[in-house]
C-alpha cells in the first residue's frame, strides 16, 4: 500500500512538471508576460475578474498565464485566492450616474444629453480576419477623447419622470454577502444579483437567448449599455467622512421590459438589471433579462414553465466553478463504486439467464 501510494505521487509530480512544460510552450518563442496579457486579453482579464469577484487585473492576468488561457480555471485560482485575503470593510455603493464613460449607448432613445458614445466595439466590425495582426501591422490611433467629464444621467430617468417605468430598488438593508454565505433560497434579488455577476457567462448567455426566444413571455430593449470607470469610496470611522481610494471599471445595463400591470398597478414598463467588472457587456446584458425573467413572483406574472424563470434552475447551475468541480470529480478513482455496479450487473445478468433456462425448460 505504501509503494502504490508513493508510485501516485511520483506520477502525479511529474504530470505538474509536463503541465508547466506544456504551458511553457516552444522556449524558442518569447514568453507572454502578465503585463502583455492584461493589456491585450483586455477581455478574458475582465470575465476573469468578475466571474472570481476580485478586481485585480495583473492577478488575472497571472492566473490565465498560469492556466494556459483555460477561463474557469483561471476563475478558480482567482477564487482560491481571494480567499486568502483579510477584508478591512465594506465600500459604499457605487454611484454609476457619476460614470466616466469609455461606452454608452441606448436602443430606446436616439437623442439623448450626453449623446451615444460607441467607444471601443465589435460591434460594427467586418468579421473578418486582419492579417495584418500576424505580421505585427501597425494599430491606428484613436482620436483623442473629447468628453466634457460632467455627469451622465441614466437613460431611464426620462421614462421615470412620466411614471411609465418602475422605480429603481432602493434597498437599504445590507444584501447578504455569497462569498461568505452559502446560497439559500428563496433568494432575493440582491442575491439573485450576486449569483448572476458571478455565473458562468456562456450560462447566463444561454438563459438569456431562451427567453427572447419565447421562453419567459419577456420582450425586452436595451434602455442603457454603459461601460466606464467609477470611483469607490470607503467610510474612514475615525475620519467621520468617506474618501476615494480607488477607481474600477464596470458594464452597467438596464433593461426595458413590457409589463400590462395588475389591479393595484397601471401598466408600465419594468427594469432588468445586469453590473459586472471590466467591459463585459455581452454578459451584462445577459444578466439583465435573466435578471428579469427572475422576477415573474414579486410581479404577479404567471410562471409559463421557462428555465430562466426557475431561480433553483438558474442559481444552483449558473456557478462555473461548482458545476466544474462536481463533473470532473467523476475523472477521479471510482474504482470500488465501478465494482459494486459490475457485480451487481453480473448478478442480474446470471439471474435473467436462469429464469430464461428454467422456462425453456418448461
Amino acid at each position: 500500500m505504501y509503494v502504490a501510494v508513493k508510485g501516485g505521487e511520483r506520477a502525479i509530480n511529474n504530470a505538474h512538471d509536463w503541465l508547466a512544460e506544456e504551458r511553457r510552450g516552444d522556449p524558442s518563442i518569447a514568453e507572454l508576460s502578465v503585463a502583455q496579457i492584461r493589456e491585450q486579453l483586455a477581455l478574458a482579464v475582465n470575465r476573469v475578474m468578475s466571474e472570481g469577484s476580485l478586481f485585480d487585473p495583473d492577478l488575472a492576468a497571472l492566473a490565465i498565464k498560469q492556466s494556459r488561457g483555460d477561463l474557469i480555471e483561471a476563475i478558480f485560482l482567482i477564487r482560491a485566492y481571494r480567499t486568502t485575503m483579510p477584508r478591512f470593510g465594506a465600500t459604499a455603493p457605487i454611484d454609476t450616474g457619476k460614470m466616466a464613460c469609455d461606452r454608452r449607448i441606448s436602443a430606446t432613445f436616439k437623442d439623448l444629453p450626453g449623446g451615444q458614445i460607441l467607444g471601443p466595439t465589435f460591434d460594427y466590425t467586418h468579421r473578418l480576419l486582419d492579417f495584418k495582426l500576424a505580421a505585427d501591422g501597425e494599430v491606428p490611433q484613436a482620436p483623442e477623447d473629447d468628453a466634457s467629464g460632467a455627469d451622465v444621467p441614466h437613460v431611464l430617468g426620462f421614462l421615470n419622470r412620466e411614471d411609465l417605468i418602475e422605480e429603481a430598488g432602493t434597498e437599504d438593508t445590507s444584501p447578504p454577502d455569497l462569498t461568505r454565505e452559502p446560497l439559500e433560497l428563496p433568494a432575493d434579488r440582491a442575491l439573485r444579483l450576486q449569483v448572476l455577476t458571478r455565473a458562468d457567462e456562456g450560462f447566463t448567455l444561454s438563459m438569456a437567448y431562451s427567453t427572447q426566444r419565447g421562453y419567459a413571455r419577456n420582450h425586452a430593449f436595451v434602455g442603457e449599455l454603459r461601460i466606464g470607470t467609477v470611483s469607490v469610496e470607503m467610510d474612514i470611522p475615525e475620519l467621520g467622512f468617506a474618501i476615494e481610494i480607488g477607481e474600477i471599471t464596470v458594464t452597467e445595463c438596464e433593461t426595458v421590459n413590457q409589463f400590462k400591470g395588475s389591479k393595484t398597478e397601471p401598466p408600465r414598463f419594468t427594469r432588468g438589471y445586469g453590473l459586472v467588472f471590466g467591459q463585459t457587456e455581452r454578459k451584462a446584458i445577459s444578466m439583465a433579462l435573466v435578471d428579469r425573467a427572475l422576477r415573474w413572483e414579486e410581479l404577479g406574472e404567471d410562471f409559463v414553465g421557462a428555465p430562466a424563470q426557475d431561480a433553483e434552475f438558474v442559481l444552483y447551475h449558473a456557478d462555473n466553478i461548482q458545476a466544474t468541480g462536481f463533473l470532473e470529480h467523476i475523472k477521479l478513482p471510482h474504482y470500488v463504486d465501478f465494482q459494486a455496479e459490475l457485480e451487481l450487473v453480473r448478478k442480474m445478468r446470471a439471474e435473467a439467464g436462469a429464469d430464461k433456462a428454467a422456462e425453456a425448460a418448461e
